[in-house]
């Protein structure tokens, strides 16, 4: 299929893209990798009469840290992440996280501001956001708000965006040197749509975990950052307190079902990425008797 037809502007500046969107509405949408936008059209699940193409905005681009925050502006691409010195040392789970995006040729093109507009609940960046506590910077006609990660992902493919703001880049907090992470996800076939998967980013104190953040994806309409995590700080983590968060994390997922898994494999394989986390987190691999298998 083709996308019915739409008219097209190339912004030339933020404030010229934000005079579009102003202008227009929800009748726009914006470009910038155009890897989920354009299929999306095609298939004819949207059709909108005006697309802004903000993808020359230069910038929207680039990695910057500054009073120990790591910013990273909307455009740049998950190629330039897995590329960059700046996110392999300060933001390592990132790094691993966008091995798990798709294919190459999508990240070549695809950006970050982009993945998280878009708001797929099986998409992995919206998780690592919130399991890295960052902030969302947007940007409006009012000026720029700054959107806690938590808060950001209202729906699915909803976020608190309105339809005269863009996503202008992504403050995440330098990490501590005691921090450790975990990303793995469950997929037919690597670079396929998770089934479930897990971005965790936990703090360590000799062998407790002093904080842990568990982002779980592709288990609902948006990401979620489990409660069950709190029953795993500041203890001994033995079995039985592995069990006990295993058994809280079951009681606030919801799993959905499609075609892909029923509702009651993604919650086993969302407690099956629990418990490996926990293990590689804390290099116990007592607590996964299962090991890789």
């Amino acid at each position: 299929m083709k996308a019915s037809a739409f008219s097209y502007a190339r912004a030339t500046s933020v404030a010229n893209a934000l005079e579009l969107l102003a202008a227009h509405g929800d009748k726009a949408k914006v470009l910038s990798g155009g890897q989920s936008l354009m299929p999306a059209m095609n298939l004819r699940l949207i059709s909108p009469e005006l697309i802004v193409d903000i993808g020359e905005l230069a910038e929207l681009r680039g990695i910057a840290v500054k009073d120990d925050v790591l910013t990273i502006g909307a455009l740049t691409r998950h190629v330039d992440l897995q590329r960059s010195r700046e996110i392999a040392t300060l933001a390592p789970l990132l790094a691993d996280a966008i091995a798990y995006v798709a294919h190459p040729a999508i990240r070549n093109r695809g950006t970050i501001g982009g993945s998280l507009a878009h708001a797929d609940p099986a998409s992995e960046l919206p998780a690592c956001m919130m399991a890295l506590g960052a902030t969302i910077v947007v940007r409006g006609s009012g000026g720029e708000r700054r959107i806690a990660a938590q808060q950001f992902f209202t729906g699915i493919y909803q976020t608190a965006l309105t339809v005269h703001e863009l996503v202008v880049a992504v403050e995440l907090p330098i990490l501590r040197k005691d921090s450790a992470h975990f990303f793995h996800e469950f997929a037919r076939r690597r670079g396929d749509y998770a089934i479930v998967g897990l971005a965790a980013q936990a703090e360590l104190s000799g062998d407790r975990l002093a904080d842990l953040r568990l982002g779980y994806f592709a288990i609902g309409d948006r990401p979620l950052l489990a409660g069950a995590a709190g029953k795993l700080v500041n203890v001994v983590v033995t079995s039985e307190v592995l069990a006990e968060a295993s058994a809280a994390l079951r009681a606030e997922l919801n799993p959905h079902e499609d075609q892909q898994a029923s509702a009651a494999m993604r919650l086993h394989l969302a407690n099956v990425l629990l418990t490996r986390c926990v293990s590689s987190l804390l290099g116990r691999p007592d607590l996964d008797p299962g090991g890789a298998a």
